[in-house]
């Protein structure tokens, strides 16, 4: 939450955003922008909170006619379908079962007509802690339409247990799911955002359908469906013209991605990462890739072929995570492709 790159990006095209987002949805697509949240109203943690004044900005932007914002598990399903998508598709989603997403963020989004994806991290509700929801509530929340997603137990880094340790954590979360909601959910959210290829294979294996992160990019249909993008909002990145960049992008779609897994153990894996892609052949402008880390530092890519690119931090990274973004502006006005990936890094 503490990425610096919106900022930037704020600055490189602030000035350039599309000159009319009330314009009806047009053109058939097959991404998606996925925005995350946290907590509503609950200025005292600016972190993962977004104010009630910034969440009502956007939700009067998001029903302005410039979008179509589905509900996740239809977006999911169309992708997978290769079924079209309205351009400017968005889906809205809340991680943790804070009691806010109850009190403040539903009530608004429903009030609007907007569909709402919840994902639940099981221990908090069990033990009932202070300013999270009840699993009355959740019941309640589900019955009036909200998508409920697993988020595991006890909300760990999964790359930081023993396999063993993670499978058992995230079999009790959905044993309890079962017992209080009569059925396991579909979607999982990655605690922190953190994952490496065996908790990504153990997320499937439990039969998920898809899976999501907190690197910022564009969802699309030839992304992996176990480590998609969503958006964070926050205080500090939750003004209009942030939400606009985020829900007008497009995908910079990228394959043969290296390195094959995104954890990183220091004094065992090379370290800052040699981040390499090839991007699909039909993105023009791409002498004008630009990328960041997570902590806004500026890395230039380097074109290994026509469509091969290598991206090297300036520095380390240090634990817990860290991102890289990718941005290439596009012919029209305002809209960039964006590809994003995460780091877990490990001492």
């Amino acid at each position: 939450m503490k990425n610096r790159l919106f900022a930037l990006l704020t600055g490189l095209f602030l000035g350039s955003l599309v000159s009319n987002p009330g314009a009806a949805p047009a053109m058939a697509a097959d991404h998606a922008a996925i925005l995350m949240y946290h907590r509503f109203g609950e200025d005292s943690i600016p972190s993962t909170n977004i104010r009630l004044e910034q969440f009502d900005a956007h939700i009067a932007e998001l029903t302005s006619g410039g979008y179509s914002v589905l509900p996740l598990p239809e977006i999911m399903a169309r992708m997978r379908k290769g079924e079209n998508l309205p351009d400017r598709t968005v889906a809205l989603t809340a991680d943790d079962a804070y009691l806010s997403a109850f009190t403040k963020g539903w009530p608004r989004m429903k009030k609007a007509g907007l569909p709402f994806t919840l994902f639940v991290a099981t221990e908090p509700v069990e033990s009932k802690l202070k300013g999270y929801l009840t699993w009355d509530q959740i019941r309640q929340m589900k019955r009036e339409g909200v998508t409920i997603g697993a988020h595991s137990h006890r909300h760990p880094s999964l790359p930081a247990l023993s396999p063993e340790a993670a499978k058992e954590d995230l079999e009790t979360s959905l044993r309890i799911f079962k017992r209080e909601l009569g059925e396991k959910p579909d979607l999982f959210a990655y605690p922190f955002g953190e994952w490496d290829a065996p908790s990504l294979a153990l997320v499937k294996s439990l039969g998920h359908s898809a899976a999501f992160g907190q690197h910022s990019g564009i969802a699309h249909a030839k992304h992996d469906m176990f480590w998609l993008p969503r958006f964070p909002m926050n205080e500090t990145f939750g003004s209009v013209e942030r939400l606009r960049q985020a829900v007008n992008a497009l995908p910079l779609a990228v394959t043969e991605i290296e390195p094959a897994d995104v954890l990183i153990r220091l004094g065992q894996t090379p370290n800052p990462p040699v981040l390499r892609f090839t991007v699909a052949d039909d993105v023009e402008r791409l002498h004008q890739m630009v990328c960041y880390t997570g902590q806004g530092r500026a890395i230039t890519p380097s074109r290994l072929g026509d469509n091969r690119f290598e991206a090297t931090p300036p520095d380390a990274f240090s634990p817990p995570r860290d991102r890289i973004s990718c941005t290439v502006p596009t012919r029209e006005t305002g809209r960039f492709r964006w590809f994003g990936i995460q780091f877990t890094v490990q001492k």
